[in-house]
């Protein structure tokens, strides 16, 4: 039960964003810069295991992944401001930010801090 109860309020948060997005594009906006998934998690997390720690390392690692996933949100309106459709649009921006993940976590690495 506490699964379809994970499953109903993300799905309905996202559902909500999106609507919200038709009408109200800077309450969207607000609500999914929010760290919904990353709050949501975290509870989800805490309730099943009542561990600290585990929440202490996934909040820690969340804060180390943040920047790279920026990009996303520079490439995709660069490339639709630049005629591109949507879906390939779409796929390149998710393939850059997968590729500044992966620089990144190697220069992380290369100061010590392990994701």
């Amino acid at each position: 039960m506490q699964y379809i109860i994970k499953i109903v309020v993300s799905a309905l948060i996202i559902a909500g964003v999106s609507e919200l997005g038709k009408k109200f594009t800077p309450v969207a906006a607000i609500l999914a810069s929010l760290p919904l998934i990353s709050i949501l998690a975290i509870i989800w997390l805490y309730n099943e295991t009542k561990n600290v720690q585990k929440v202490i390392d996934l909040s820690t690692s969340i804060f180390w992944v943040v920047l790279p996933s920026l990009i996303f949100f520079l490439v995709l309106p660069l490339l639709l401001k630049n005629d591109l459709k949507f879906t390939p649009a779409m796929i390149i921006s998710v393939i850059t930010m997968f590729i500044a993940y992966s620089l990144y976590i190697v220069v992380l690495a290369k100061f010590g801090i392990k994701i």
